[in-house]
């Protein structure tokens, strides 16, 4: 006599890998904004490293420049307080900062990010 046997998943193994996947798509939901912010900012320094003279800037018109642009792209986790802007062997412009998503509960995700650009 030929015994066929039953393939599939059981409820139970399906509500484990619906939840599982859940919780992947929760977590990407709480940190991937976080790095396109961070992808718009190191765009936004790209740009004024590349603009012409940008080097010749004093150091409150750079702010002034960093801050209308960071409005427009409507970052709001970085200030233009946040930059540090060095004069030695050229203008460099320096970004060193942290995120801090809450997750579940008191469980937090703790992003740190840093960027150097030359200013021409």
């Amino acid at each position: 006599m030929f015994v066929k046997r039953q393939l599939g998943m059981t409820l139970i193994g399906f509500l484990l890998l619906l939840s599982a996947g859940l919780f992947v798509v929760y977590i990407g939901m709480r940190l991937v904004p976080v790095y396109i912010q961070y992808y718009s900012v190191t765009a936004i320094m790209k740009e004024l490293g590349e603009e012409p003279n940008s080097s010749n800037l004093s150091e409150s018109q750079i702010r002034n420049n960093l801050s209308r642009r960071l409005s427009i792209n409507s970052v709001y986790d970085v200030d233009a307080r946040d930059f540090e802007i060095v004069r030695s062997n050229g203008v460099n412009l320096i970004l060193d900062y942290e995120v801090r998503k809450p997750l579940i509960g008191n469980v937090d995700a703790v992003m740190s990010f840093r960027r150097v650009q030359a200013l021409d």
